[in-house]
């Protein structure tokens, strides 16, 4: 038991050092930190090399390139500053800009009215034309008008106007939005849908890269009708950003043509189809193009699960001690431990009762917006899991401890210890027994939920898988990949702790324990006798 507690604590001294190296200083004058997917091709996204012009990734050995980076390129040169590229899931670009982590969002988004409310945009950049992609194969394949949807499932991307655009497809069924175009290539490719709204860059790459889907465009009169500002691309940046006016400059500055030019090329990098081989070939070329990436990406998953586990697990281990602690005879403690108590209950409700992904907004982009604390990325994920693991741990240490036999407990006290005592050499030891298999189920849980993390932009499994499959546009091959080896994880952590249960029930452990029990035991029994 000493050796465990002296690991943990141990394990919290070094994490105590590190948020001096992983707390985020304020954004560098000098730098232009820029947001955008870096998944939504020939706009953005994610490369391998630094070829064709493409900016290195924040925190990331991977690379941004197309036509938003293009842009963002001339406007850091132009205010003498560096670029810098923050790869951000869709819904995480406007927390991430009104709380600090980012200047400025060029992701091919449009200014709509509803954003215009939240934050500011720059003048348009980039001119959309609307198109719906379909399959091929498909009876939709033949239509020049929006009208001939008639009974077709269509989606769009969640939180873009695309979608709000589909009530005027008359008689189609207005699908769920996703979260963003690779999920609903995948549906389009699965059929599961009939089809999705985007805009024309997009469908010619995903029509090059796909030999299945179509890209339906729309003659004057017979595609959607929109305002100018939702057919626009422009930069979003924060209200009353002292920058709103040399950004326009800059861009008045790129004429219409140049503009054209730097979309057909990067519409030309994307546009070239892959050669056709078998499922597995495929899969194998995956894994010789991406292995590394995939283990360093496990390394991040099993990195923030292990410690995120292991501090839950203290956590949890505290809060049951403390619950079961004896109320003071002293008023004033007595108080305090009411007062604690009440905090405690608080803080296991909500983080039992919420997602770990929005804790994971609140937490990430919240602690910059309210309270102007800039956290680094790895960290926030850290506390994340590690305050999420500890509610949930908090319940089963107490389960655990209930389990102890109260007999015990009486004959702790009768030989005098307090209870600190009795819990470190009496219960706990037996207590961690008990929840062992709860916690190694925790942590597997923690190994799976990692994946939410994605939306603070950790590059974790899932976040490194999405970005090949972006990339290579084979979704069912790659996350078969991931789905191996998430099972490789599990299957490796859950046959671990097995051994480890086995090793507490050995002869030497389970002998050692009963001593133990009989000596208190006995010791009690002979003072109570004593006594009488």
């Amino acid at each position: 038991m000493k050796k465990i507690l002296s690991l943990i604590f141990a394990t919290l001294l070094v994490l105590s050092l590190v948020p001096t190296t992983l707390v985020s200083a304020a954004s560098d004058d000098k730098e232009f930190r820029v947001g955008m997917e870096a998944g939504y091709p020939p706009f953005n996204w994610t490369q391998k090399t630094k070829a064709n012009g493409a900016v290195k990734i924040d925190g990331s050995n991977q690379y941004a390139n197309g036509y938003d980076v293009q842009i963002a390129k001339k406007i850091a040169e132009k205010l003498d500053k560096k670029l810098v590229i923050v790869k951000t899931r869709w819904d995480g670009l406007l927390p991430a800009l009104t709380s600090g982590k980012i200047e400025a969002i060029i992701a091919g988004m449009s200014p709509t009215a509803e954003r215009k409310k939240e934050i500011d945009f720059s003048q348009n950049y980039y001119t959309s034309q609307l198109v719906v992609m379909v399959r091929k194969d498909s009876k939709y394949a033949k239509a020049t008008s929006i009208d001939d949807f008639k009974g077709a499932k269509i989606t769009g991307q969640q939180g873009v106007f695309h979608y709000d655009l589909i009530p005027q497809m008359v008689g189609a069924i207005q699908e769920p939005a996703m979260g963003d175009f690779s999920a609903m290539r995948v549906a389009l490719e699965a059929g599961t849908i009939d089809g999705y709204v985007g805009e024309r860059p997009e469908g010619i790459t995903a029509e090059s890269k796909n030999a299945k889907f179509k890209m339906i465009s729309f003659a004057a009169g017979k595609g959607f009708k929109t305002n100018p500002e939702d057919t626009q691309t422009a930069v979003g940046l924060r209200k009353g950003d002292k920058n709103l006016d040399k950004i326009n400059d800059i861009l008045a500055g790129i004429s219409q043509a140049e503009q054209t030019k730097i979309m057909d090329d990067m519409v030309s990098l994307q546009t070239h189809a892959d050669k056709e081989t078998g499922f597995w070939a495929q899969v194998g070329t995956i894994i010789k193009d991406n292995g590394g990436d995939f283990v360093r990406a496990a390394g991040m998953t099993l990195f923030i699960s292990i410690i995120g586990t292991f501090i839950g697990t203290f956590i949890g281990l505290l809060i049951g001690v403390f619950r079961t602690s004896k109320k003071s005879a002293n008023a004033v403690l007595a108080s305090l431990q009411t007062l604690v108590g009440w905090l405690i209950n608080i803080y296991v409700e909500i983080f039992r009762g919420t997602p770990m992904i929005v804790q994971a907004m609140v937490i990430y982009y919240g602690s910059a917006q309210f309270l102007g604390i800039s956290m680094d990325k790895t960290l926030a994920a850290l506390l994340i899991v590690s305050i999420n693991t500890g509610a949930y741990m908090s319940e089963i240490v107490r389960g655990g401890i209930f389990a102890v036999d109260t007999g015990q407990f009486e004959a702790a006290s009768a030989l005098g210890m307090n209870h600190g005592q009795t819990m470190r050499k009496i219960v706990l030891p037996q207590v961690i027994r008990n929840i062992l298999p709860a916690t190694g189920n925790e942590f597997v849980i923690n190994i799976k939920d990692t994946s939410v993390l994605n939306v603070i932009s950790i590059t974790e499994l899932f976040f490194q898988g999405n970005t090949v499959a972006q990339q290579n546009y084979q979704y069912f091959q790659t996350f078969t990949i991931i789905a191996a080896i998430y099972f490789v994880l599990t299957f490796t952590v859950t046959r671990i702790l097995r051994f480890v249960e086995k090793k507490l029930d050995s002869d030497t452990y389970t002998t050692g324990a009963n001593q133990m029990q009989v000596e208190v035991n006995t010791e009690a029994t002979a003072k109570l006798g004593g006594e009488k």
